[in-house]
């Protein structure tokens, strides 16, 4: 490889929805990016897998999402959920044949693979990836905080939690994280490295746009990376990118007696009614012609790294993982095409353990607060419009802390509290408020995590709830090993 190394980093993460609503959020969110991004994805990575390579890509898994892709409940779900897909697309099919052929043969693969492959959860799938070296593995904190606004004993808590529940999962505590939000406030890298992570993910900015190696943080021995903004929003950025080429499957336009998707884009300004309906072969050259300039973006900002730098460099990318298949409907063969492509071209494919490996290491930094929201800071997390999310958070950890956790033995009514609290305070709350994006039914969701903990510590000091404590574990029941005494 000649030309430097390029990352490609996915992550993957949606809130805890099991038993909370259906539709429009709620589990219908879970078993749409289950069935159109999670699927393909580790179908296409078991395919590099059979064909012996290795270090295709770094994948985060958040513990939350990791909890319901293992979860009994959710994978009955997902499989209802995949037959009436099937069903509709049967239904379509009298008013929209070519459609209804199309995703009965998506329904039908997406059933048959979910069946021959998944019957047993994500972890069985996910750990010879891992232990095959095929993906690289990042964690991270158990319900994806701001980790920021966390006061230090709950923030360690969390990534204890969650780094404690991938190594159940799949046999190993991951090495790296992605820092949720990729929200970094100074010393965080001291706790990172308490726990035994050795790298992270934040936004280009938070380096000032010098991304081109990984660089230890604040005098720590933990490596943080970048995200190369220039090669990255050439996929998708606040304004454009290739999902809004007018051949692609528009995510927005519905068929409503069936919910299936008929229309491509068409156009920006055109309205639903008036776009032309989606055609597979436009849509395939399309991905052609991205994937060919995507590679072309990296060759070409590689060169010109190296010709700075005087040596080869590193690129990184990085996105979630649901963007690939659920928001874009082409993505999963874009992203083929771009994996297979880029060797072909020069480019050194590896994760960001083989980047650390192949050199690719610069001088320490020194970070200033950040993360990958809007404006690069703080205020989609803790601005004006969430300001009561912020103060009901802030409740929350201060009720958590004064509580007496240091118990002889396990309490179900503390573990339970502890979970609770730890849901409360997700960052998907009050990103969701901020970007207007279901802001009711995300303030409901704090809201009643928050009185859900509140009872319980309530319950707790009194010595009673072990009842309400084994209710509400089966409605929010993620991190079964959570054990309360560890904020003690």
């Amino acid at each position: 490889m000649t030309e430097g190394t390029f990352c490609l980093v996915l992550h993957s993460h949606l809130p805890w929805l099991a038993h909370h609503g259906a539709w429009p959020v709620g589990e219908e969110w879970l078993y749409q990016a289950w069935a159109h991004s999670y699927l393909p994805v580790v179908d296409l990575l078991e395919r590099f897998a059979a064909e012996g390579r290795e270090d295709v890509l770094t994948l985060g898994v958040t513990p939350v999402l990791a909890a319901q892709l293992d979860d009994p409940y959710c994978l009955r779900g997902l499989h209802d959920w995949l037959g009436d897909w099937q069903l509709r697309a049967h239904g379509a099919s009298p008013r929209l044949p070519d459609l209804a052929a199309r995703e009965h043969r998506a329904s039908r693969w997406a059933l048959e693979r979910f069946e021959a492959r998944w019957r047993h959860g994500f972890s069985p799938l996910l750990r010879p990836l891992v232990d095959g070296r095929v993906v690289e593995l990042l964690g991270g904190p158990a319900a994806h905080p701001f980790q920021p606004l966390l006061d230090p004993a709950v923030r360690a808590f969390s990534l204890r939690t969650g780094l404690a529940d991938t190594r159940l999962r799949v046999g190993r505590a991951p090495e790296g994280i992605w820092a949720p939000e990729c929200a970094y406030a100074p010393g965080l890298e001291q706790g990172y490295a308490a726990a035994g992570v050795r790298r992270f993910l934040v936004d280009g900015p938070s380096l000032r746009g010098d991304t081109a190696a990984a660089r230890p943080v604040g005098g720590s021995d933990v490596l943080c990376f970048g995200r190369d903004l220039e090669v990255t929003y050439r996929v998708w950025s606040p304004r454009v990118g290739y999902p809004g080429d007018p051949a692609y499957r528009d995510f927005h336009t519905y068929d409503h007696p069936s919910g299936l998707k008929p229309s491509r884009v068409t156009g920006v300004h055109v309205a639903p009614q008036d776009k032309k309906p989606y055609d597979p072969l436009a849509a395939a050259a399309a991905v052609r012609r991205h994937a060919a300039d995507f590679v072309d973006t990296v060759v070409g900002r590689l060169r010109a790294l190296r010709e700075r730098h005087g040596r080869p460099s590193l690129v990184v990318a990085a996105y979630d993982t649901e963007l690939y298949g659920h928001w874009w409907h082409e993505g999963p063969a874009w992203l083929e095409a771009v994996l297979r492509a880029l060797p072909a071209a020069g480019v050194g494919v590896t994760t960001l353990r083989g980047a650390v490996e192949a050199g690719h290491v610069g001088d320490p930094v020194e970070i200033h607060p950040s993360s990958w929201g809007a404006g690069k800071d703080w205020h989609v997390w803790n601005g004006p419009q969430v300001a009561d999310l912020v103060d009901l958070n802030a409740g929350v950890q201060r009720e958590l802390l004064g509580l007496d956790l240091s118990g002889a033995t396990r309490d179900p009514v503390a573990d339970q509290a502890v979970r609770e609290a730890l849901l409360a305070l997700s960052s998907d709350w009050a990103f969701m408020v901020t970007k207007d994006s279901a802001a009711d039914y995300a303030r409901y969701r704090a809201k009643a995590h928050a009185d859900r903990f509140a009872e319980l510590a309530a319950l707790l000091r009194r010595g009673r709830g072990r009842a309400r404590a084994a209710e509400l574990r089966r409605v929010d029941g993620p991190f079964g090993h959570l054990d309360a005494r560890g904020l003690a």
